[in-house]
C-alpha cells in the first residue's frame, strides 16, 4: 500500500488535478451513499466548459492556435509546377471542451429535488474564463434555490476570494486549504474550515434537508484512497511548485520530504 508522505493533502497532486479530481468525486459519492435516508441518493453531475487563454494547472489551452511553415515549392519537381501553389497556414482546433464533475444529492421521493451540492474546486473555478463563470452561475442557482453548498477547496492556484465567501473571514485564519458550507436552515449562514497544509483534512458535516441529521464526508480518506489507487508514489519533489509555497510552509515541507528521505527525485535521471 502507497500512501502520501504528507499528513494531509500533498500539494504535488495538484499537477494532476483532473485525475485526482474525478477519483475523489467518486469516493466522496460512495462514502456517502450508505450514510442518507432510503429516499435520498448521492448522484455524481457534470459541468461542461470551454477553456479560455490559461488552461488547467498552469497548462497554457489557446482557443486556436496558428502555425506557419515556410514554402515548399522549391522542393517540387519541375513537371509538378503547372499551377502556382499557395502555401496554407495550418490551424491546430484542440479539443478544450473540459468537463467538472460535482456531487449533488437529490431526494428521490419529490421528484429528485436536489437538497445539498458538493464541489471540489478546480483552478478553473478560480482563474479568468468559461470555467469560473460556469461555477459562479451554478452557486447562484444553489443560492436562489436556498439549497445547501459545500465548497472544498484543496487546489492552490487561481484567486479564492473572487468565488468563495472569505470577506467575513479574518484574514488571520486564511489558510492554505479550506472548506466553506453555506447552510440555509435555520437561517443563511456560513461554516469554514481552516486547513494548513501540515494538518491532516477533517470531516466535514454535509448539510441535507431540514429535519434531516448532517452526515460526514471524511476528507483524508479521500486523498488517501486517490493517492493510493492512481500510484502517486512516484511523485517529482525535485520540480518546483507554482505558486511557489510561502517561507514557513516551504521550510516545513522540505523539513519533511528531508526527515523521510524523499527531498530528491525518485526517478532516474
Amino acid at each position: 500500500m502507497s500512501s502520501s508522505p504528507f499528513p494531509g493533502m500533498d500539494p504535488y497532486l495538484e499537477r494532476f488535478w483532473r485525475d485526482v479530481h474525478h477519483a475523489m468525486v467518486t469516493y466522496a459519492r460512495d462514502q456517502l451513499q450508505p450514510q442518507l435516508a432510503p429516499e435520498l441518493r448521492a448522484r455524481m453531475e457534470e459541468r461542461v466548459f470551454v477553456t479560455g487563454g490559461e488552461g488547467v494547472l498552469g497548462h497554457r489551452v489557446p482557443d486556436v492556435y496558428v502555425v506557419e511553415y515556410p514554402p515548399r515549392g522549391s522542393a517540387l519537381a519541375v513537371e509538378d509546377r503547372v499551377e502556382e501553389l499557395v502555401e496554407p497556414f495550418t490551424v491546430a482546433l484542440p479539443d478544450v471542451r473540459l468537463t467538472e464533475p460535482y456531487i449533488e444529492i437529490i431526494d428521490a421521493s419529490s421528484g429528485n429535488r436536489v437538497v445539498s451540492v458538493i464541489e471540489f474546486l478546480s483552478p478553473t473555478n478560480k482563474l479568468p474564463g468559461e470555467g469560473r463563470g460556469e461555477y459562479l452561475r451554478k452557486k447562484n442557482e444553489c443560492h436562489q434555490a436556498r439549497v445547501p453548498l459545500v465548497e472544498i477547496d484543496l487546489t492552490r492556484q487561481g484567486r479564492r476570494k473572487e468565488v468563495l465567501p472569505l470577506g467575513s473571514i479574518p484574514a488571520g485564519h486564511h489558510t492554505t486549504y479550506l472548506v466553506c458550507v453555506q447552510r440555509y436552515h435555520p437561517q443563511h449562514r456560513l461554516e469554514y474550515y481552516p486547513i494548513p497544509l501540515a494538518s491532516r483534512l477533517p470531516a466535514i458535516r454535509i448539510p441535507l434537508r431540514p429535519d434531516d441529521r448532517d452526515v460526514l464526508l471524511r476528507l483524508q480518506s479521500l486523498v488517501d484512497q486517490a493517492y493510493e489507487n492512481g500510484r502517486y508514489d512516484d511523485l517529482e519533489y525535485a520540480e518546483p511548485l507554482a505558486p511557489p509555497l510561502d517561507a514557513d510552509e516551504s521550510a516545513w515541507f522540505q523539513q519533511r520530504l528531508q526527515s523521510l528521505g524523499r527531498h530528491e527525485s525518485k526517478r532516474p535521471r
